[in-house]
C-alpha cells in the first residue's frame, strides 16, 4: 500500500479528500452524475477497471450508480457507521481507495446500487 505522501503528490486536494479520507462529495455537482458515455470507469488511484458503463443507471441520487461492479473481486465491502447510520461502505480492493457505498435499492438483475463519487473514479471512454 502506498504512503500518505505518495496519494497527496498523485491527487488533487478533493480527490485526496474523497479516496483517501474517505470524503463524499455534493450530489449532483460530480463530473459523472448524469454521464452517459460509453466505458469503463476506472480507480482514479490505481486505474484498476471498476464499474463498465453497462452497469450505469440514474438512481435519482445525484451519485454515479450502477448496479454491479465490472468485476466481483475489484471491490471490497466494509461496515460503516460513521453520521449515525449502519452503511456499507465500498472501496477498490487492489489500493483500498474510498469509493462510496452501495445499498440495497438497485434495479434488477441485483437489486443493488453502488453509489459512487465522481472523484474516486476516471471514465475511460469507448471509441
Amino acid at each position: 500500500m502506498k504512503d500518505d505522501e505518495y496519494w497527496r503528490d498523485k491527487l488533487t486536494a478533493e480527490e485526496y479528500e474523497v479516496c483517501r479520507e474517505k470524503g463524499t462529495e455534493r450530489p449532483f455537482t460530480g463530473e459523472y452524475w448524469n454521464t452517459t458515455d460509453e466505458g469503463v470507469y476506472n480507480c482514479r488511484c490505481c486505474g484498476e477497471p471498476l464499474f463498465l458503463s453497462g452497469s450505469k443507471f440514474d438512481a435519482g441520487c445525484g451519485w454515479p450508480s450502477f448496479f454491479q461492479p465490472a468485476d466481483g473481486g475489484a471491490i471490497e465491502e466494509a461496515p460503516d457507521h460513521t453520521l449515525g447510520m449502519t452503511r456499507t461502505e465500498i472501496m477498490c480492493k487492489k489500493c483500498g481507495s474510498h469509493l462510496g457505498h452501495v445499498f440495497e435499492d438497485g434495479p434488477n438483475p441485483t437489486g443493488l446500487r453502488y453509489c459512487v463519487n465522481s472523484l474516486s473514479v476516471k471514465l475511460e471512454k469507448s471509441d
